[in-house]
């Protein structure tokens, strides 16, 4: 008996349908009305991501998106009101506005105007005209935000951060980046030291607070105090900060990635400080910091063994410190030297020797390596990226090894 795609039932059209990438899945639904019915199945669409050009009225847009149970929406281009948005979706949970340059103070608040409690996540990212008026619409009205991206919003400032501790207590996710004007007095409300003004947002699991530069020690003494769930702290170039923070974030029992790029007052003192703590670091970024050598891979091996991605590009770092390091370093996977100019060939020897666990290395501008070490370092057994920058890249797959390995001359 000869059988036809035709002859399979709805949904089992969906179950198909649902594997396609997005584009695909809505060509199938112009193909016949059978298909059209199963490809607006919500299964089909759980979980996508609406990318939209609002640029001019489309009354069956709202209604589409709805059927198929499209929840979540991102603006390419904004040329309509955002109040559109939020009344042809009421049930929205994940609006993301990044790069929206037009969007006002006034435009945010026409659009929050009640309660919008299915909204988890909002990218604000890069809509520098946003200020501290646009936090308190989103404080009083979506009190159920869990994720929220500020990163390059230049003109938020403690205030904001005051109405952010005051009203969006589920937070787990918040995104300062380069909001310059944030100092140490917000940090302490996100952390709940002002208690009489705001309970805080002490859900906090990850807080990125990468290039604000007026951000002291005195921000890591509220963090440590205040956000005990924080997992991960993004602190890359903040040149406020020094050694001695470290000593509050030592303590920090859930803290699994701690990012100190470019951190400049940042030494080997501080690395000490940490690993005499109680952390249990996954992940660790010391790049650039160009206070940190040797002596730092010591205390690493010590109380940070832990590890499982360690960045030390352009750190004063030789052979001798990763000598010291990698007996100790048994479940790292990703180590990152590049431009750590004093790494020779017996650097890399001991990291093939002793780190078997590693599935990627980065030799970026290790100028003293050789075509010898390398070659001892492809044959580590977990590795599959072997990066040396604008020279090569090189994937290993499995015991089918594929290398495509650089000559002496290209190195």
């Amino acid at each position: 008996m000869e059988t036809h795609i035709s002859c399979l039932f709805p949904e089992i059209l969906a179950i198909i349908f649902s594997y396609l990438d997005v584009k695909d899945k809505g060509r199938v639904a112009q193909v016949c009305a059978a298909w059209r019915d199963a490809s607006y199945h919500k299964s089909v669409w759980r979980g996508v991501e609406a990318k939209l050009h609002l640029r001019r009225a489309n009354p069956s847009l709202f209604p589409s998106l709805q059927t198929r149970g499209i929840k979540k929406v991102q603006i390419l281009s904004l040329r309509r009101s955002l109040s559109y948005v939020i009344q042809g979706m009421p049930h929205i949970e994940s609006l993301n506005l990044c790069g929206c340059f037009n969007l006002t103070d006034n435009g945010l608040g026409h659009a929050f105007v009640q309660d919008i409690p299915s909204l988890r996540v909002l990218n604000l990212s890069l809509c520098k005209q946003i200020t501290d008026s646009s936090l308190g619409r989103i404080a009083q009205y979506l009190k159920n935000l869990e994720v929220l991206e500020l990163g390059g919003c230049s003109n938020i400032t403690n205030t904001g951060l005051l109405l952010i501790a005051w009203g969006l207590h589920r937070l787990k996710s918040l995104n300062l980046r380069s909001c310059r004007h944030v100092s140490d007095v917000g940090i302490g409300h996100l952390s709940g030291m002002t208690r009489s003004a705001a309970e805080g947002c002490l859900s906090l699991e990850k807080l990125t607070l990468q290039d604000c530069q007026k951000l002291t020690d005195l921000s890591l003494k509220h963090v440590s105090k205040g956000l005990n769930k924080l997992k991960v702290l993004n602190l890359s170039f903040c040149g406020g900060i020094s050694d001695a923070g470290m000593i509050h974030l030592s303590h920090m029992t859930h803290l699994c990635s701690l990012n100190l790029r470019s951190c400049d007052n940042i030494s080997d003192t501080g690395i000490m400080h940490l690993a005499m703590g109680s952390l249990r670091l996954s992940g660790l970024d010391v790049s650039f910091c160009d206070k940190i050598g040797d002596q730092s891979l010591a205390y690493i091996a010590q109380g940070l063994y832990q590890l499982k991605s360690l960045s030390l590009c352009s750190c004063h770092i030789s052979d001798d410190g990763i000598n010291r390091m990698v007996r100790q370093m048994h479940e790292l996977k990703t180590l990152n030297i590049g431009q750590c100019v004093r790494i020779t060939d017996k650097g890399l020897e001991l990291i093939a020797d002793h780190l078997t666990q590693l599935t990627g290395i980065d030799l970026y501008g290790c100028t003293k390596i050789t075509k010898r070490g390398l070659e001892r370092i492809t044959q580590l057994p977990c590795l599959k990226v072997l990066n040396l920058g604008l020279w090569q890249m090189t994937e290993i797959k499995g015991l089918g090894m594929k290398r495509n390995e650089p000559s002496l001359r290209e190195v």
